[in-house]
């Protein structure tokens, strides 16, 4: 019963406080992470009012099945931009732009941490500054997503985004799990190769696979059904049977085999839109019905930001340093790569600033890297960086994609309408929003 009054408390919330953020112009999102923060246990939550609040981090943790399942129908549906007629016009772009600007990223945060080493080495080991280097690649798709689908932003801008974030990931992956392995190696002074090369291919190599098996599944079996309802309903059913198996984990002859939830839903989505003649009308019967838990999972990504960790100097000091240097990397790594693959002069100038949210999968990431000894430290950085990154992030996304000339002037529009001139009836008569 208080699980169920949290959830509902926890959605009115965001709701309440998205009517508020739209009056300032802020997307959705930030007020649904702005919500959790709110009733989280730093806040609300704090005067122990069972049912209103979440009241330790630990209840917020206990949900994290709900998050789970949102980010799988998130990679399910950024799926759908992988689309072969896309991919033709965009995908050798995207492929080396996806790349790129991740491995800059790493590079230039590495650098920065390790100055900060040499100047302080007390403050931060090389161990902790080739990880947070890594983890700083990873970009969140859930914000960004968002941003996307509020505003029906359309356009040469968004659809590369698209298709880097989710790129981007699978890049970010692999340099975390090289990195990991050098970092572990430098405290033991062991070198595990297994570690930094065969397990890391094997997760994105065995992610794809099951990813494609299960959107070839619910493609077979779509054609046994023919009412709307029905096919949304077996396709929820394989989302959340793809979520549920991508979160298997087993050891092999000493080799630690696991999927990335993300590329296994993204990979599902991408072969099911490509071989399915009615997957866009079903896609957007999917979006409307995952909205609440969209709500949920930003409601209960904001709760379970520790902000204890403002009250850590040195904790800030790295975390300054680490925004910073993930920032430049993001922005100039994109904006060079843009220039490299000839993209136009709008997805060179404004791409980078839309890559700047970063969430979900960099704290997977930190929660892996706490086996090193400075692993709570990491854990921490990553934590304020993504308290920055959430609530500054997807509002930059917002002012790139509209500068681009992707998402039009706000109106007393329906949202659930195309980002579109609207007809009004006025006096009797039909005239265009604009006035014509």
């Amino acid at each position: 019963m208080l699980i169920l009054i949290q959830l509902s408390v926890a959605m009115f919330g965001g709701l309440l406080m998205s009517r508020l953020a739209k009056k300032v112009k802020l997307p959705a999102v930030t007020a649904y992470l702005t919500a959790g923060i709110l009733l989280g246990p730093f806040c609300i939550g704090a005067l122990k009012a069972q049912g209103i609040g979440f009241t330790s981090l630990e209840e917020v943790e206990s949900l994290d099945l709900i998050s789970q399942v949102a980010l799988g129908f998130i990679a399910f549906t950024i799926g759908n931009e992988f689309r072969l007629e896309q991919l033709k016009h965009m995908g050798r772009q995207a492929i080396t732009v996806g790349i790129l600007q991740a491995v800059v990223t790493t590079a230039l945060v590495d650098v920065c941490l390790l100055a900060l080493h040499f100047v302080l080495p007390d403050v931060i080991s090389v161990s902790s500054a080739i990880t947070l280097g890594a983890i700083a690649a990873a970009t969140a798709p859930a914000a960004t997503l968002m941003v996307v689908h509020q505003y029906k932003a359309d356009g040469p801008l968004t659809k590369l985004l698209l298709l880097v974030v989710a790129i981007d990931d699978a890049v970010g992956l692999v340099l975390f799990a090289a990195s990991f392995g050098i970092a572990s190696a430098l405290e033991k002074g062991v070198i595990n190769l297994t570690s930094i090369l065969i397990e890391p291919i094997l997760e994105i190599v065995l992610s794809l696979l099951l990813g494609t098996a299960a959107g070839w599944l619910l493609h077979r079996f779509e054609k046994y059904f023919h009412s709307g309802s029905k096919r949304l309903s077996l396709s929820i059913c394989c989302v959340l049977l793809t979520v549920g198996v991508s979160m298997a984990q087993f050891d092999v002859g000493g080799v630690h085999i696991g999927f990335s939830l993300l590329l296994v839903c993204m990979m599902a989505g991408t072969v099911f839109c490509n071989i399915c003649d009615f997957s866009e009308g079903l896609m957007e019967r999917i979006d409307d019905w995952t909205a609440p838990v969209y709500i949920l999972f930003f409601v209960l990504s904001g709760a379970e930001l520790n902000l204890q960790i403002l009250t850590q100097p040195m904790v800030l000091l790295i975390g300054a340093v680490y925004i910073l240097g993930r920032s430049f990397g993001k922005y100039f790594g994109a904006y060079g790569s843009c220039v490299l693959t000839k993209c136009s002069p709008s997805i060179t100038k404004y791409l980078g600033i839309t890559l700047l949210p970063q969430a979900g999968v960099s704290l997977g990431m930190a929660l892996t890297a706490q086996q090193l000894q400075d692993g709570p430290t990491i854990r921490n950085v990553i934590l304020f960086s993504v308290l920055v990154y959430e609530l500054i992030g997807p509002a930059l996304t917002k002012r790139s994609l509209m500068a681009a000339g992707e998402i039009h002037t706000e109106g007393r529009t329906d949202a659930r309408r195309r980002n579109q001139p609207v007809t009004l009836f006025h006096l009797g008569h039909h005239e265009t929003a604009n006035g014509k």
